[in-house]
């Protein structure tokens, strides 16, 4: 069983930057692909950013192209989602999540590949 904590979330303004972490527990980290989805107040959730076993492969969704970095550490059991130039649209519960696969180069961006997944990090972008 593998436990997800994320940190990080917060209250920013249009444009600025916040770094979410992502700590595992419980398991082999670098067994698990990992991702981040969100979801906003009245909507489903949806796909951010996936990345690797071995952080070779990072996929993500168009809306974040450009502005959103997602990175792991495995020797400190750790995903991270970098996002700079933040909107008001970016406003959501950020999950992290853990997908078991065996290919080192395997992604995915459909929620119901992973496995396992944290409680969520409120982010808020005040226009």
């Amino acid at each position: 069983q593998v436990q997800l904590v994320e940190s990080g979330g917060g209250l920013v303004q249009t444009g600025g930057s916040l770094r979410l972490s992502c700590a595992a527990s419980g398991g082999t980290f670098d067994n698990y692909a990992m991702g981040w989805f969100r979801q906003a107040p009245g909507k489903e959730r949806d796909f951010v950013a996936a990345i690797s076993r071995i952080g070779s492969r990072t996929n993500y969704a168009d809306s974040v192209k450009g502005r959103f970095t997602i990175s792991r550490d495995n020797d400190k059991n750790t995903v991270y989602l970098q996002m700079n130039n933040l909107k008001p649209e970016d406003t959501a519960a950020y999950y992290c999540a853990a997908d078991r696969v065996i290919t080192l180069w395997g992604t995915s961006a459909s929620e119901n590949d992973y496995d396992y997944w944290g409680q969520g990090a409120q982010v808020t972008v005040s226009s």
